[in-house]
């Protein structure tokens, strides 16, 4: 053991890791108001029956949770037709990521994802001290044959997100059953399906099925998209054997009170993720035909966001239109760091905020 060090250090392989940043929340001094369109949040807000039930428990705060979820695993299993014991409830569907290579990961490892996938996959792995192995994709599309090439006898896990942030771009489901079959046994396929809801193609599938008739596969979710960013709910489905190990490394308490009472609300209340569901196809639908009309490129996507494509020159950049945008009162996201320099992530947002982006984008390409 070194004597000589002036301060803890972290071990080899954490200062290489690029720290998150989320998109951001603020506008520029002045801007009275302003809309946040950088984090894919529901623009309907949560549901009004999930905010009654987080104020039932105000009262109760001193009181520690059900260490367990179980009632929300139970009303997540009754929703969807699942077994409760194969559920896993978290602190937003990042933990369970980030829990999944912590134990199935070691150095020497590595892990698979695509070019353009959620940052976090590469931050999980490269903290269990793994390889993170970057797959090119086609046409901004997690490329099937690519990611089978990809993998090693030193492979444990493939992260696949489907639909794909930043792009919202999805993998037909039996493409993914084709990268499923080969794959070795030994190595763990990660379904995170965390834009599943608003999904309307008959050739996807979240990976409810594939996951709960194999040993390698799990899938993914999230309360976030639809309302619950805030209370940080996420959970997994999958074989036992990998719920058993992952609740033997999770944290105690990882789901706080009133995540699970409002979480359960929430996915009761159908009527109101169906509002949300239909409010994005419309206005989905509608972003993407007025961003081409601008003469804007838009990545196809099935999510609740659109990734713009902007001009290569300097004044009519994505630089350019994030600020412009910003002083208006219009948050995007920058996507530089998932590989676009060049373009902005803009989430569906009410009508007011869909429409206003359109006209401001209308003068900032005009100027």
């Amino acid at each position: 053991m070194k004597q000589d060090q002036p301060r803890p250090t972290p071990r080899a392989g954490i200062m290489d890791i690029e720290a998150y940043v989320p998109g951001k929340s603020t506008a520029p001094a002045g801007v009275t108001k302003v809309h946040k369109l950088s984090s894919n949040e529901n623009p309907l807000g949560p549901s009004p029956k999930a905010i009654e039930a987080a104020r039932e428990v105000a009262a109760k705060l001193d009181v520690y949770p059900d260490g367990s979820a179980r009632r929300l695993r139970e009303a997540i299993a009754e929703v969807h037709g699942l077994n409760p014991a194969n559920i896993i409830c978290s602190n937003g569907s990042d933990e369970i990521l980030g829990l999944l290579a912590q134990t199935y990961l070691a150095p020497g490892d590595e892990a698979v994802f695509t070019e353009h996938a959620f940052m976090v996959y590469k931050i999980y792995i490269q903290a269990a001290g793994a390889k993170p192995v970057a797959v090119k994709e086609t046409d901004e599309r997690a490329d099937i044959d690519a990611i089978l090439a990809a993998v090693t006898p030193a492979t444990r896990i493939v992260f696949l997100a489907n639909p794909n942030n930043p792009t919202g771009t999805y993998v037909p489901f039996q493409e993914v059953r084709r990268l499923h079959a080969g794959l070795p046994k030994n190595v763990l396929l990660v379904l995170d399906a965390a834009y599943a809801e608003y999904v309307r193609r008959n050739d996807y599938e979240a990976g409810i099925e594939l996951a709960g008739s194999s040993q390698n596969v799990v899938m993914t979710r999230t309360f976030s998209k639809l309302g619950l960013g805030g209370a940080r709910i996420g959970w997994m489905y999958g074989p036992a054997h990998i719920v058993d190990a992952i609740n033997r490394v999770r944290g105690p308490f990882n789901v706080n009170a009133t995540a699970i009472e409002a979480g359960i609300a929430a996915i009761r209340d159908r009527a109101h993720i169906e509002r949300s569901v239909e409010h994005n196809a419309k206005w989905l639908a509608w972003l993407n035909e007025e961003l081409v009309k601008l003469g804007l490129r838009v990545t196809p996507s099935v999510g609740n966001f659109v990734l713009i494509h902007f001009p290569d020159d300097k004044k009519h950049s994505a630089a350019a239109a994030d600020d412009y945008l910003s002083a208006q009162g219009y948050i995007l996201r920058r996507v530089t760091g998932y590989g676009f320099p060049n373009a902005l992530r803009m989430s569906v947002g009410t009508e007011e905020a869909n429409r206003g982006v359109i006209d401001a984008l209308k003068t900032f390409l005009k100027s």
